[in-house]
Parts: C-alpha cells; sequence; structure tokens
C-alpha cells in the first residue's frame, strides 16, 4: 500500500463522495414512495452499501480489473417516482424480481445478445420520462424557499462550469450550511451512529413485478451496466460482460430482503477510477477498485446517521438537491433518445406516456411508456408507406 500513488487513494475517494453524495437523496426519496420508516431506509442505504463495496472489491481483486459499482439511479428515481400506492414489502418483491431477471440475463448468453440489442432511444426515453418530474420540481418548489432554490442552482451552475465533479457535493454541503444555521439539521429520533439491517420477507404481486420489477430491470440494465461494460472496454480492460451482470444480480438479490433496490456497473463514477489519472499503470489500477470498494464499506458502517440527515431534510430542500443532482442523467437521457433519427418519434411518445404518470389496471407508466414505445417502432418498421 505504501508505493500506492496518492491518485490511487484520491480518486477512489471522489469517486465515493460523488456516487453517495449525489443521488443518496433520491434513494431516500425512493424508500419514502413505499411507506418506509427511518430505520427502514436506514437499513436500504447501508445493504447498498455493502452491496457495493464488497462486491465491487471482490471483483477487482479476483479479475485485475477496477471494478467499480454503484446504485441504480434511473432505478430509485424509477422507484420514487411511483404513485401506486404499494407497501415496502410489495416494493421489496419486485427487487427480487428485477434481481432474478438480471442473474439470467448474466446465466444466459442469448438473454445478454438479445439485451444489448434493446433499442437505446426507447430506453433513454423512459428513463427521461421518469426523471423530469424530479427536475421540474426543483422550479415547483421555488416559490416556497425562492431565495434557497435560486441559490442551490447558482452553486450547481457554477461549480458544473468550473468544477463539474465536485457540482453535487457542493449543493448539499451549502443545502446543510442554510439548514445548520437556520436550525433545522437534526438526525430523526433513535438514530444510532452505525449502519444496520432489517431484514424484511418480500411480498409478490404481479402488478408490483410487471410495473415496478420490470422497468426496474430493463432501466438499470440498459442505462446502467452496459455503459459500465463500455466505460471498462474504453479503458483498455475488455469485460467479462456476462460474469459482470450475473455477479450485479446476485449481490442485487442478496441486498433486496434489507431493502437495497439493486447494484450495478457505475459509467460516471468508473471514469474517475479507471483512467491514467487514478494509476499510471493500468496493469496496477485494480488496486483503485478495491481502494473504492473498501470506502464503501466504511460509508455502510455509519450510513444510518448519513441517511438520517436527508430524511429530516425539510421536503423542499430535498426535491430541489434531488431535481439539481438529476440534471446531468436527464440531459444525457434526452440526448440519447433524440440519437437515431428514424426512432425519434417512437421515443417521444414513450417519454411522454412515461412522464405522465400514467396509471392503468394498477400498473405503472414506465412499463406502458415502453409498451407504447415499442408498439410505435414496430408500426414505423413494419408499415409500409404505399409506392
Amino acid at each position: 500500500m505504501r508505493t500506492l500513488p496518492a491518485s490511487a487513494f484520491s480518486s477512489a475517494a471522489v469517486a465515493t463522495v460523488i456516487g453517495f453524495g449525489g443521488t443518496v437523496a433520491l434513494v431516500v426519496q425512493a424508500g419514502q414512495a413505499f411507506g418506509a420508516d427511518a430505520g427502514q431506509i436506514g437499513s436500504m442505504v447501508t445493504a447498498l452499501c455493502l452491496g457495493i463495496g464488497a462486491p465491487g472489491a471482490l471483483l477487482s481483486w479476483r479479475l485485475k480489473i477496477p471494478v467499480v459499482l454503484a446504485w441504480s439511479t434511473p432505478g430509485a428515481a424509477l422507484l420514487a417516482a411511483s404513485t401506486l400506492g404499494l407497501s415496502w414489502p410489495t416494493a421489496i418483491g419486485a427487487f427480487v424480481f428485477a434481481a432474478l431477471l438480471m442473474i439470467l440475463t448474466g446465466l444466459i448468453p442469448v438473454l445478454g445478445r438479445l439485451a444489448a440489442r434493446i433499442p437505446a432511444a426507447i430506453a433513454s426515453a423512459m428513463l427521461a420520462g421518469v426523471l423530469l418530474p424530479f427536475v421540474l420540481r426543483v422550479f415547483k418548489v421555488a416559490p416556497d424557499e425562492t431565495a434557497l432554490v435560486v441559490g442551490l442552482i447558482a452553486v450547481f451552475l457554477i461549480f458544473r462550469r468550473l468544477w463539474p465533479p465536485w457540482a453535487l457535493p457542493a449543493v448539499l454541503a451549502a443545502a446543510f450550511a442554510v439548514l445548520a444555521m437556520r436550525g433545522q439539521l437534526a438526525l430523526p429520533a433513535g438514530t444510532g451512529l452505525f449502519g444496520h439491517l432489517e431484514p424484511l420477507a418480500p411480498v409478490f404481486d404481479w402488478k408490483a413485478a410487471v410495473s415496478l420489477g420490470f422497468p426496474l430491470f430493463l432501466v438499470t440494465l440498459a442505462a446502467q451496466n452496459l455503459p459500465g461494460l463500455v466505460v471498462l472496454q474504453s479503458a483498455g480492460y475488455p469485460p467479462p460482460a456476462n460474469r459482470m451482470i450475473l455477479s450485479t444480480g446476485v449481490a442485487s438479490l442478496l441486498i433486496a430482503p434489507f431493502g437495497g433496490h439493486g447494484v450495478n456497473l457505475a459509467a460516471i463514477t468508473a471514469a474517475i477510477c479507471t483512467g491514467p489519472d487514478a494509476h499510471p499503470d493500468q496493469a496496477k489500477r485494480w488496486v483503485v477498485g478495491v481502494i473504492y470498494g473498501g470506502l464503501y464499506l466504511v460509508v455502510a458502517l455509519f450510513a444510518a446517521p448519513l441517511a438520517g440527515l436527508f430524511i429530516a431534510m425539510p421536503p423542499v430542500v430535498l426535491a430541489a438537491v434531488t431535481g439539481l443532482a438529476l440534471i446531468a442523467p436527464l440531459t444525457g437521457a434526452l440526448q440519447n433518445m433524440m440519437t437515431e433519427v428514424g426512432s425519434r418519434e417512437a421515443a417521444v411518445l414513450t417519454f411522454a406516456a412515461t412522464a405522465s404518470g400514467l396509471t392503468l389496471f394498477g400498473i405503472g407508466s414506465a412499463f406502458w411508456g415502453l409498451v407504447v414505445g415499442f408498439a410505435a417502432l414496430a408500426a414505423m418498421r413494419w408499415i409500409r408507406p404505399p409506392a
């Protein structure tokens, strides 16, 4: 360890701060959307950090490549946007279903190849439709806390221009500083110092599987795992794709009973740990993945008070912080959904149906957005105009 360059530690630390701090507010909202209490949300965050840290460090060591995992940010957004009124045990059942689908994708090569052929425009459009309401909420809550929201937007824009990786940590620091000065920074009653795990038996429901489990699997695979494989490939590490997808599915299955909605290969934070800036020797760069995993295990140790800070955050501030954190993912999703000229109309229909919040037969808008998008894409490709 004494021979490692300082950049190996700093890159892993920056990736951990950005990965955890950037979207943990969204994870908290995902738990709250299904009625999870403070203890269950603390368990959720603890489980996710363990699911990121231990498997990531182990894979990095065994494969000798920097494997960087993260929780499913689009999956958390999908959960937080749910208006189905499902219970927390039923949501956990959907997490298990999504994890099993990911495991099957990793075990059966043909499924992996089919997954890689999912139209990027449709998957990105569904993701954009899920993320849009959160970004719009930044401005919907502005009348309630105008000065604070405008100030957070200013901090975000300044840091995105000058120091992009630190934009979200800076927004969090500013929000917590204002809340501390107001005397609004307090942990929920009974919050302990250390993270904890609260197992809960999953309840399986076909509507939850269709409206939550399947979209959770699809958006995690298409928006996280597949781009994560591309990042490793671009960094000069040909990844064993099926093995990695299988590993993330198994990790997700193990943490699901404790509230973890899913872990996957990271993309943005992976870029921080896989380049020459992290370690000049490509053959030894896998150590950065081990350090990153170790740091997440430390975060898991103190997950309860860290999650408690966001649980106790006023809803207006939480909405503003979450919306700003999702601007970059929304921008990328909108760009990707419009890249293929022949799929634009289908992508826009997917985006509109998902963002509308449509619920039919107890099934949520993410599923119907996919149905509309695939149907439109099929019609455009199969119906030939008259000669």
